[in-house]
């Protein structure tokens, strides 16, 4: 048996939502984009939204959206994709990581009390594997500091924390729909927020700077009761950047979000089986305090301190696996930002993410649990 690690729960919906995009000959940035961000408004419980081609962009034009000066800082946690960190550094603003928590991965308070300096300007709290961070003490320390908080949900899509759904928390929420995550576009992703005038101009920074969107002004190409020569006229008023989300993502992120729901509850059920099967084992322990009664994750993981030795075993009987993630500053490029990190340093070497996403079957989860046991035993 083969056993992937990811992937997307796809089916007719969205083919016919492609299908339709096809038939009006518009796949561009167009209505559908703006549909699928007023739908995901009303899902989340925002006032606004703007659909991007990655959760990449969406955070980088997230602290674009302040207008921090150069030099300035923000506060990192040192285990995520370097995404989160190459935030800051495209805004040239300085990363500075922060150790995690060693039981749910997520930003450490301890730490982020230590890190914090006068220069820190905003704190980039991750939901790691879908596992909520602190929000409402990170937001309170946030409040006192004068920090701008953005919410990077990438692992995260519809989980709700206190009653409150994440990526609502802070000033701005970022979420991705890269093809294995919670719900996929094929790539994208979504900045939102409640401050409306904060992301606005993100729009037009989104679509190289250009005030109005190719698809509003081809609007007015034909329109005889409007006799204006300059319908094809915009404005460039400030930088901009080739982010923008197009009608076929939109189309997809459409069908998806109406199974976001059940497709985060059967990779909930996913984990309850995983749980219940790894409860006995002496040398394989779960990654996260898992809740999947409570809460939506995207990923599924162990720890072991034989991890390399294991993530063969399970290659050997064709079990997909992977580590999320390295400690940023262990990377080339993110090692002049290196302070430390201890924790981050130690814990990561025990990772395995273990397959996990809506239609795996019950005798794949069975396979996995059943090569583990055996590893387990010959430990």
């Amino acid at each position: 048996m083969n056993v992937r690690l990811f992937k997307p729960s796809l089916g007719e919906e969205e083919l016919n939502n492609i299908k339709d995009s096809f038939d009006k000959a518009w796949i561009g940035l167009g209505p559908k984009v703006a549909r699928f961000e007023k739908e995901w408004c009303g899902y989340i419980g925002c006032k606004s939204s703007i659909g991007l081609n990655s959760a990449t962009a969406a955070l980088h034009l997230a602290l674009t959206s302040f207008g921090f000066r150069e030099g300035q800082k923000v506060l990192v946690p040192a285990i995520t994709f370097a995404s989160t960190a190459f935030a800051p550094v495209y805004n040239r603003l300085e990363p500075v990581f922060v150790d995690v928590d060693e039981d749910t991965v997520s930003i450490s308070m301890e730490d982020l009390e230590r890190k914090f300096s006068k220069d820190c300007v905003a704190v980039m709290p991750v939901h790691f594997g879908g596992h909520p961070a602190n929000m409402d003490m990170i937001i309170d320390f946030a409040k006192s500091k004068k920090l701008k908080v953005v919410e990077d949900c990438a692992h995260t899509a519809g989980s709700s924390y206190k009653g409150k759904k994440l990526g609502t928390w802070g000033d701005i929420g970022c979420f991705s729909f890269e093809e294995k995550k919670a719900m996929t576009t094929g790539d994208g992703g979504m900045m939102c927020s409640d401050d409306e005038e904060l992301i606005a101009p993100m729009k037009a920074c989104r679509w190289v700077g250009i005030d109005k969107d190719t698809w509003k002004r081809v609007e007015g190409y034909t329109d005889t009761k409007a006799l204006d020569a300059m319908h094809w006229y915009y404005e460039i008023a400030s930088l901009g950047f080739k982010y923008n989300m197009n009608d076929l993502s939109a189309s997809i992120g459409l069908a998806q979000l109406k199974k976001l729901d059940r497709m985060n509850a059967d990779r909930s059920r996913h984990i309850e089986r995983y749980m219940e099967g790894i409860r006995d084992l002496k040398n394989i322990k779960p990654l996260l305090p898992f809740s999947p009664d409570k809460n939506s994750y995207w990923l599924f993981g162990v720890r072991c301190e034989k991890r390399d030795e294991l993530i063969i075993h399970l290659k050997s009987k064709g079990i997909a696996t992977g580590v999320h993630y390295v400690p940023l500053m262990l990377f080339p490029f993110f090692k002049r930002w290196d302070n430390g990190c201890s924790i981050s340093k130690r814990i990561w070497k025990e990772f395995i993410t273990l397959p996990l996403f809506a239609d795996l079957k019950n005798e794949e989860i069975d396979y996995v649990l059943e090569s583990l046991k055996e590893f387990d035993r010959k430990y």
